[in-house]
C-alpha cells in the first residue's frame, strides 16, 4: 500500500480561522498553522493535498499556503453535516486510493529519532500502514477525565508489538461507564483510554461506509468519522499505532499558545526562548513574594 494523497479537514464554520493564525516554526520562520500542517503531510511523502473548506474561504487558504499550491485542491463542504461528512467530501479527490488524514486544528510535536534526524508523527504512521497494508489511527493514552474531548479506541494489543493495537471498537467521547464497559484495552494502565491524536491512514473502505451512510440518511443528518470507523473495525483490518511524539490542540483554550511554546522548545530558538521562559517566571515569583 502506498499513501499519495492527503485530506486535511478545514470546513467547521466555528473552526475554520484556526489554521490561518500565524505561529513560528521550529525553523524560526512564521507561517499559519495550516501550512505547518500541510508540511507534517509533506514530510511523509505525500504529494497531493486536498483542503476541505468552507464555502468562500478559497483564496483566504490559497493565501495562507501559497508556495505549496500545485500541490494542493481546495475542495469546498456544501453543508455542515459532521466530521464523517467532511471527509466523504473528499470521494473523487481520493478516487479508490488510501489516504493520510490530518485535522487542521491540532500540530504535531515527534520524539521519534531516525539517523540523526526527527521522523515527524506523519511519517511514523505512514511507514507503519504501508507495512501492514490496512487502515490505522494514531493514538495516544490519555487519562479518563479527557474522554469528552476524544474519540476512543477499543481493542487489544497486537502480540509482540508493544505500540500497535488492533481495533475492536470506536466511540466519539463516550462517557466513563461506556469507556469502562467497551474499551478497556488490555495492558493499559489504570484509568487511561486510547484516543485519538488527530492523523489517520484510512483505505478506500472508509469511503464506501460514509458514502453508505450519504445515501442512507436526510439532508439535515449530522455524520461522524467515528461510527464509521468503528464499523470499518468489523469489515477488515484496523489497527492503532501509540505515535513517538505530541499533539497540541489549536482550539481548546490557551491551545494556541501551548502549541506556540512546543514548538518553540523543538527548534533552534530552545534554548533561548527556555532563558525567556526562566525569566519571566522568576519575574512573576518575585511580584507574587511582595504581593
Amino acid at each position: 500500500m502506498k499513501i499519495r494523497k492527503a485530506v486535511i479537514t478545514a470546513a467547521s464554520q466555528f473552526q475554520r480561522d484556526l489554521p490561518l493564525q500565524t505561529m513560528v516554526d521550529r525553523d524560526g520562520v512564521q507561517k499559519s498553522a495550516l501550512k505547518v500542517i500541510v508540511e507534517e503531510a509533506i514530510s511523509a511523502g505525500v504529494e497531493e493535498i486536498a483542503i476541505i473548506i468552507y464555502p468562500g474561504d478559497e483564496n483566504t487558504y490559497l493565501a495562507a499556503i501559497s508556495n505549496y499550491a500545485s500541490r494542493l485542491q481546495l475542495i469546498e463542504q456544501p453543508a455542515q453535516r459532521g466530521y464523517g461528512y467532511a471527509v466523504y467530501c473528499a470521494r473523487d479527490f481520493t478516487g479508490g486510493e488510501p489516504f493520510l488524514h490530518l485535522v487542521s486544528d491540532h500540530l504535531y510535536i515527534s520524539s521519534a529519532q531516525a539517523d540523526g534526524h526527527t521522523k515527524t508523527c506523519a511519517q511514523q504512521l505512514i511507514e507503519v500502514a504501508e507495512t501492514e497494508n490496512c487502515s490505522i489511527s494514531a493514538v495516544q493514552p490519555t487519562r479518563e477525565n479527557m474522554l469528552p474531548y476524544y474519540g476512543i479506541v477499543g481493542g487489544r494489543r497486537v502480540t509482540g508489538r508493544s505500540s500497535l493495537y488492533t481495533v475492536e471498537n470506536v466511540i466519539e467521547k463516550p462517557t466513563p461507564t461506556e469507556a469502562e464497559q467497551q474499551l478497556i484495552v488490555p495492558g493499559l494502565r489504570a484509568g487511561y483510554y486510547l484516543s485519538f491524536f488527530g492523523l489517520h491512514v484510512l483505505t478506500p473502505g472508509v469511503m464506501a461506509i460514509l458514502t453508505e451512510q450519504v445515501e442512507k440518511s436526510d439532508e439535515a443528518a449530522k455524520l461522524q468519522l467515528s461510527p464509521a470507523l468503528a464499523q470499518l473495525a468489523t469489515r477488515e483490518r484496523y489497527l492503532a499505532c501509540e505515535v513517538q511524539g505530541r499533539r497540541y490542540d489549536i482550539g481548546v483554550h490557551y491551545g494556541t499558545l501551548i502549541a506556540q511554546l512546543a514548538l518553540a522548545l523543538s527548534g533552534r530558538a530552545r534554548d533561548d526562548v527556555l532563558a525567556q521562559l526562566v525569566e519571566l517566571l522568576a519575574t512573576r515569583e518575585l511580584t507574587g513574594s511582595n504581593e
